[in-house]
């Protein structure tokens, strides 16, 4: 029973871990899905810039009255990028709060594994039992998702932060670029979804 306690404490740790995981991937999932409309409403206005910016103003009779229009046009769209950009600004620091939180979870985890390390029994680490992953495979696992949001913030954060209006073409083609990174991490994003729903029902008790 002593040599129990060690892997029972590893064990509740991730008992803690796992739901918190799972919330976070659903505010995940959620904000990813907010920023779809805010990303094509942000590459319709670039759009809309080159439009304006290929018109002579002055060649058209009925605007020639109107020297500033095509100015004051272009300050009312950019205003209207830059309300849109601070949305995405936000929703960027909701996709940080995820990995932050999983991130710390994760460590939590590990730090209660690194305190029993001497004295969980290395076989039942490894060894998998008829209706769970072995205890490897769940830290494996956890280590693999922190990983995942890790590294999509990190390119979505970049990907923003690559946006000015000099460049239109960027701008527009962001939706697509955007897409890309969910689509590379579809199958790991997948594969992590079925263990961890899997792993969920093995640990979480049942009422």
């Amino acid at each position: 029973m002593t040599q129990d306690r060690p892997l029972l404490a590893v064990q509740e740790a991730l008992q803690k871990c796992f739901p918190v995981v799972e919330e976070q991937q659903g505010l995940w999932r959620s904000t990813l899905s907010d920023c779809q409309p805010l990303l094509a409403s942000l590459s319709n206005l670039a759009e809309q810039l080159q439009a304006a910016q290929n018109v002579r103003f002055e060649d058209v009779p009925s605007l020639r009255s109107f020297p500033d229009l095509k100015e004051r046009l272009r300050r009312k769209q950019l205003s209207a990028g830059d309300i849109v950009l601070d949305k995405l600004g936000e929703r960027l620091a909701t996709l940080l709060k995820v990995r932050d939180t999983v991130s710390s979870h994760v460590e939590q985890v590990f730090q209660v594994y690194e305190q029993h390390a001497n004295t969980v029994d290395i076989d039942a680490v490894l060894q998998p039992s008829v209706v769970s992953p072995s205890l490897a495979d769940m830290l494996e696992w956890l280590q693999d998702i922190e990983r995942h949001y890790r590294n999509s913030y990190l390119k979505r954060k970049y990907l923003l932060s690559s946006i000015h209006w000099g460049d239109l073409a960027n701008i527009q083609a962001l939706p697509k670029a955007w897409d890309q990174i969910s689509e590379d991490e579809q199958d790991l994003v997948q594969g992590m979804s079925v263990l961890h729903h899997d792993i969920l029902g093995i640990l979480m008790p049942r009422t």
